[in-house]
């Protein structure tokens, strides 16, 4: 059995949170009772199909969810002190000084109209007492420190003047501006091509251990969690399937659904035919199978699947052994809390 790594200081909690968007229909749950921490110095990668609930997971933390949708129960603590409460205004405030964003598209975070030295200083500035002399030296080093080349000059070009690998570097610099103890990455290299993709991935490695930040790492791509993340969280249907370490999780999936994405992940060394697909699709949020919400698309759900859902817990101590895998690893799924002769 590997051990789990450590990480004693919980930067971010989330505990139960749900998110519901009203409808004319009722209210529609788009997050279910997802709870996890991220510890300081911790890359949590969060992964699923589209509409699993990554990214709304990721905006309601972070106080960014717009009507008709809410937070409809749950808490989100920073440090200990909770947040998701806080007035419009203060979050704000804690969004540039101790959270940063960074966006999949990079040109949604930059205006094409002002050079990148000045939305960097403006950002410095709003949340600091630097002068204006200073925050610019302050926005140099962080574009050295993102690996912009020649920073001194390119601090005065524009956004359309950066490739798109550079324009995300700039982004990660914007995020990074005021030393925030938290920062959520959404799909920050969907729209980058291999090398550059790996460029970013280790720039935000070296970050987080430089900084002892702490990361949501949130995407669909397999290889950039196995890459980034200390741990990772499976998503489905706005809940959490399995979540555990990283290493654990991709080479000993527990929940069927992990199982399925892992197998869909092409490998050098595989000599299977074809990849492992999942039948079906993901349900409507109007349509959410009562029970375990993957049941539908399960080989291996049996009757209590589809009446009671499950929730991610620790597999037994002969469980865990038998499958290899870490403590702190959990799973929602009967197939580990029913009988052995129900499996």
């Amino acid at each position: 059995m590997t051990e789990t790594p450590s990480f004693p200081e919980p930067v971010i909690s989330v505990r139960n949170l749900v998110v519901e968007f009203a409808t004319r229909r009722g209210p529609l749950r788009a997050i279910d009772g997802v709870s996890f921490t991220i510890g300081k110095g911790e890359v949590l990668g969060v992964v699923g199909e589209s509409g699993a609930g990554k990214s709304v997971t990721g905006s309601a933390i972070i106080g960014l969810i717009d009507a008709p949708g809410r937070i409809a129960g749950g808490e989100v603590l920073l440090h200990g002190k909770r947040i998701d409460n806080l007035p419009a205004e203060e979050m704000r405030r804690l969004r540039g000084r101790k959270i940063g964003m960074i966006f999949q598209d990079p040109l949604t975070s930059l205006d094409p109209l002002f050079r990148v030295g000045d939305q960097l200083i403006e950002t410095i500035r709003t949340h600091s007492d630097l002068s204006a002399s200073a925050a610019r030296e302050r926005a140099i080093a962080l574009l050295a420190e993102v690996g912009i080349p020649a920073p001194e000059r390119r601090i005065d070009g524009y956004p359309h003047e950066f490739s798109g690998g550079m324009r995300q570097r700039v982004v990660i610099a914007l995020a990074l501006a005021c030393e925030p103890d938290f920062v959520i990455a959404d799909e920050p290299t969907t729209a980058l091509d291999v090398s550059v993709q790996a460029q970013i991935i280790a720039l935000l490695k070296r970050l987080c251990a430089t900084r002892g930040t702490a990361v949501m790492l949130v995407t669909h791509d397999m290889g950039v969690i196995a890459e980034a993340a200390d741990r990772v969280a499976v998503m489905y249907a706005g809940r959490i399937a399995e979540i555990g370490p990283v290493r654990d999780v991709v080479k000993h999936p527990l929940h069927p659904y992990a199982a399925g994405l892992m197998g869909a992940i092409p490998t050098l060394s595989s000599e299977a035919d074809r990849l492992t697909q999942i039948p079906g699709a993901m349900p409507r949020l109007t349509n959410v199978p009562p029970g375990c919400a993957f049941n539908p698309r399960c080989a291996r759900a049996f009757d209590r699947c589809c009446i009671e859902r499950p929730e991610p817990a620790l597999p037994s101590a002969a469980l865990a052994a038998r499958e290899h895998v870490a403590s702190g690893h959990r799973v929602a799924c009967h197939l580990y809390t029913a009988r052995e002769d129900a499996r």
